[in-house]
Formats: C-alpha cells, sequence, structure tokens
C-alpha cells in the first residue's frame, strides 16, 4: 500500500498540470509577447480592414485597410510607398490570425489530450472523460468566437483560455481524488495501477510528437510576426513627428528601458 500511495500522488499531481502542458513543456503560451514582440493594442482582423485598439494611451485607435491609414478616426496623408506599405501589413495580419488561431486550437487539444489520458488511466470511466470533453468543447467554442473571427482581445482572451483551462483542471483533479480513493479501498489499486502504466508511454510519445511540431508551428508564427514589425518599422508615415508603432520589442526581465506606452517611439 505505501508503494502505491507515492503512484497515485505523483499521478494526481500530473492531472492537476496536464492542462498546463501544452503552455509550459510543449506548446506555444498563448500571449502577445511569445516572439519577443508585442502590442499594446487588441485587435480585429475582418473583411473591413485591420483596427488596433486600446481603452488608454495615444493613440487610442488606428486603422489601415487598402492603402489607406486613420488614426483616432481621422483619415491621415501617405504617400504611395507608404500606401504599398500598409497592404502589405493588411495582407500579414489577415493570413496571420488564422494560423494563430490553429495554434491556438491545437495547444487547447493537446492539454486535453493529456488531461483526458491521465482520467482514463486513473479511472478507467468513460464518464469522467467526456466531462474533460465538455470542457474541451466549451475552450474550443471560446477560441473558435474570439480568434477564429479575427479578433484578439488580450485581457479577455488571456483570462478566458485560462479560467476554462484551470476550471477543467481543478473540477477533474477533484473527481480523479475521489476515484482513486474509491479504487484503493476496494482493492482494485493494482488493477489501476496496471491501466496507467501501460497507457503512460503512448500518451507520452503522442503528446510529446504533436507538442514539437506545435512548437514548429509557432516558431514560424513568430518569423512572420517579425516581418510585419520590420515592415512597420519602414513607414515613412509620423504622428506628431513620431513613428507609429503597433508592434513593439516585448519589455525584458533584465531592466531594460520599456519601449514608450503610448503606441509611439521618438526617431533616433
Amino acid at each position: 500500500m505505501p508503494r502505491h500511495s507515492h503512484v497515485f500522488a505523483a499521478a494526481l499531481l500530473v492531472a492537476m498540470s496536464a492542462p498546463a502542458l501544452a503552455a509550459d513543456d510543449g506548446g506555444p503560451q498563448l500571449s502577445s509577447d511569445r516572439c519577443s514582440v508585442s502590442t499594446p493594442y487588441n485587435v480585429l482582423v475582418d473583411t473591413g480592414g485591420v483596427w488596433l485598439y486600446r481603452d488608454s494611451g495615444m493613440p487610442r485607435e488606428i486603422f489601415f485597410h487598402d492603402g489607406t491609414l486613420s488614426v483616432d478616426r481621422e483619415v491621415q496623408t501617405v504617400g504611395a510607398a507608404d500606401a504599398a506599405r500598409l497592404r502589405r501589413l493588411e495582407s500579414g495580419a489577415r493570413t496571420l490570425m488564422p494560423q494563430v488561431a490553429g495554434v491556438a486550437r491545437e495547444s487547447t487539444q493537446i492539454a486535453f489530450d493529456a488531461l483526458a489520458g491521465v482520467v482514463e488511466a486513473l479511472t478507467g470511466s468513460g464518464r469522467k472523460v467526456r466531462q474533460v470533453e465538455r470542457f474541451r468543447t466549451d475552450t474550443l467554442g471560446y477560441i473558435d468566437a474570439t480568434l477564429g473571427t479575427g479578433r484578439w482581445d488580450q485581457e479577455v482572451f488571456g483570462e478566458g483560455f485560462e479560467s476554462r483551462v484551470e476550471a477543467a483542471a481543478e473540477r477533474m483533479t477533484g473527481s480523479l481524488g475521489r476515484s482513486v480513493m474509491w479504487q484503493v479501498f476496494t482493492g482494485r489499486a493494482g488493477r489501476m495501477e496496471a491501466r496507467a502504466e501501460r497507457m503512460e508511454a503512448e500518451l507520452d510519445r503522442r503528446i510529446d510528437a504533436r507538442s514539437a511540431a506545435l512548437e514548429a508551428q509557432a516558431d514560424a508564427l513568430c518569423a512572420q510576426v517579425r516581418e510585419l514589425q520590420a515592415l512597420q518599422a519602414t513607414l515613412d508615415y509620423r504622428l506628431d513627428g513620431e513613428r507609429l508603432v503597433m508592434l513593439e520589442d516585448a519589455p525584458r526581465d533584465s531592466g531594460d528601458d520599456v519601449p514608450d506606452p503610448d503606441g509611439r517611439t521618438r526617431d533616433r
């Protein structure tokens, strides 16, 4: 019995952390600064153009479509070269957003596959696995309603996504604890351990392979984001003598200077 108790404790810890595996160990973190590039704006990309908006800071809203530029709802004068650059930025944003949504969906799938695998290994219960699937469906639906429609709202998306994953982990951890104790006290511990050992290697193999592929996709997205940042830097347009910054270098933890929060930076 003491030997089994260590196995069960470790398994429960795995179950608690399973939804975070895609972010922490294999898949990309769903944040705007993963690529060492961030934006102070929320973003909406649809057929009408590209909107960047926020509650504070100046400018508050940037919009561009088909070579035209509007800042705080006032149309700006841009040259032919900048019009072409704005079209490229818009095209890049349209290409990028569905790819980001795809990465978010796959990260979610990996996380919930890991959790479902732990639940099945410890309980052998189809009913409990179906509980995980309901959490998965809810989270995927949230992604489809936000990123899937071209909207990246930083605070809402981050909190909404994380709360769904955390809720699944917390709900299933309590359920798993009761199931494990029931199997221990009814003499089924050996059967549970054998099932867990049988499934562990296959689950690890599948999760690791998919996580590696997802990491490669995320790195490719980062390359595209940095290309858009470089293209932004070539704009001739100035707002009150300053560059218009929609994508900026992410602040570093080392105490380096943090970019101005107003979305603009002065020429040097």
